[in-house]
């Protein structure tokens, strides 16, 4: 049986765009033979196979193996396939040189985290929904409409956060944004017209959450941490807000602990302060029941922001928010031109009443699982003195390192080709906390056949 491309774990960023498919793969394959990926004699999958996991026309495969090996990068055979020609002169196995790193520039492989695989959103369900929805839509869904997103959206959001997330959700108070940031741009604007312009953020977070917010005339002073995780503002904070991740706190990893839960509430009840709880990855939890939204606790002290970036792709740029009461009148006045298409929203609706949604989400719980399973069982075996933490959900792990190492173990990721970024970037400037050492491992983003060598890439960076 003819290998599969995914036995080489060579990730060849293909642009599938357009005419040029063709060029492109073909300069793929010959930098992946150039730079020492693909080593001599090595047996290419048949172009059938490579087809189908790169999802482009046998076609097109079979031509670019013909062009490269007129060129002389590959050779072919009756009976023995294609593979990598030999270009050097043959070397004694005792002295054959070891394949160099590659020369720092675009990374080979990704992992930064935040982005789940785009190469498995559901582009079929997704277009029938689309056709289903824009059949069934009423001439009146393309007009203006209501600031708050179509009521097919907000009605089935309603049933699935009920349901998946424990949301005490009514459609009358979600409001569809463009994406998380969206969202939290309109409600930095509302606090600050309310003078609650100081929101207090956790000592390991998004700089570009921070940022979005000190942009608004916003503060954000850093919440306490210790080893368990953050601890609730006390009364005598400036904060009228905080802005944090309960289920799955980026990047560490830490559920917030049931105790600081409560805490958080009476907070925010004693001092009318606002939660704003962003459930980013509330969906990919692997080893224990879901931990439920915080907003269940006080659906009138806590404003959930969700979002199908993690679950669909952020490109989609469709986010939700689910209001106390008081603060829907005012969050639907700062909505004037900033609510999604039409029919995104009404394919969405689709795809989320149809079931798709929650099949698709199945699937992709179980493939990151086991790309999770696979990073676990590689650093073990070849990198033992690395702690991993943070693995019980989401799209990423974090990997303890020894003091003082960081900085350089993102430099030698980088020389083997991989985007990695250490834990000190997330840190909170102001954050009273000692620094760690670490790396942030994001591994959703990777498509499936460049896994295996994203996960040699990394254990060949680590000291």
């Amino acid at each position: 049986m003819a290998k599969s491309w995914a036995t080489f774990g060579v990730d060849l960023h293909l642009d599938r765009s357009g005419p040029g498919l063709r060029r492109s793969l073909t300069e793929a394959l010959r930098e992946a033979v150039r730079g020492g990926r693909l080593a001599p004699g090595t047996r290419l999958p048949s172009s059938r196979s490579l087809a189908a996991d790169l999802g482009v026309a046998r076609n097109t495969v079979a031509e670019v193996y013909a062009d490269l090996i007129a060129e002389g990068w590959l050779a072919a055979r009756q009976g023995s396939g294609t593979r990598v020609a030999d270009r050097t002169p043959a070397a004694t196995p005792a002295h054959r040189p070891a394949p160099h790193p590659r020369e720092p520039g675009r990374p080979a492989y990704d992992l930064v985290p935040g982005t789940p695989e785009l190469a498995s959103f559901p582009r079929a369900q997704w277009l029938r929904a689309a056709r289903r929805a824009l059949s069934a839509a009423p001439d009146q869904a393309l007009g203006y409409g209501d600031p708050r997103g179509r009521p097919e959206l907000r009605t089935a959001l309603a049933g699935y956060l009920s349901r998946a997330r424990g949301v005490h959700a009514d459609p009358d108070r979600i409001v569809v944004c463009a994406g998380f940031l969206g969202g939290l741009g309109v409600l930095a604007e509302l606090l600050r017209r309310r003078a609650q312009n100081a929101v207090a953020v956790e000592s390991y977070g998004l700089p570009h959450h921070r940022r979005l917010l000190r942009r608004a005339g916003c503060d954000t002073p850093p919440l306490p941490f210790d080893d368990r995780g953050t601890l609730p503002p006390d009364d005598q904070a400036a904060a009228g807000a905080v802005l944090l991740t309960p289920s799955h706190q980026f990047p560490l990893g830490l559920p917030l602990l049931p105790e600081r839960r409560t805490a958080l509430i009476d907070w925010a009840r004693r001092t009318g302060g606002l939660v704003l709880e962003d459930d980013y990855d509330g969906e990919f939890r692997y080893d224990r029941q879901p931990v439920g939204a915080l907003q269940g606790l006080d659906p009138d002290r806590v404003v959930y922001l969700g979002t199908a970036s993690k679950s669909l792709a952020p490109a989609l740029r469709l986010g939700w928010l689910v209001l106390p009461p008081a603060l829907v009148e005012e969050v639907m006045d700062g909505m004037a031109g900033r609510t999604p298409g039409v029919l995104d929203q009404l394919t969405l609706a689709e795809f989320l009443g149809s079931g798709d949604y929650d099949r698709h989400v199945r699937s992709a719980r179980l493939r990151y699982r086991r790309r999770r399973d696979a990073l676990v069982a590689a650093l073990a075996e070849r990198a033992p003195g690395v702690r991993v933490t943070g693995i019980a959900a989401g799209l990423h792990a974090v990997l303890e390192l020894p003091p003082g190492t960081e900085r350089q173990t993102v430099r030698a990721a980088a020389w083997h080709g991989l985007a990695v970024h250490g834990l000190t970037m997330f840190r909170h400037p102001d954050a009273d906390v000692p620094p760690l050492d670490a790396l942030v491992v994001g591994y959703g983003t990777p498509p499936d056949h460049a896994w295996a060598g994203a996960l040699d890439a990394l254990c060949r960076a680590l000291p």
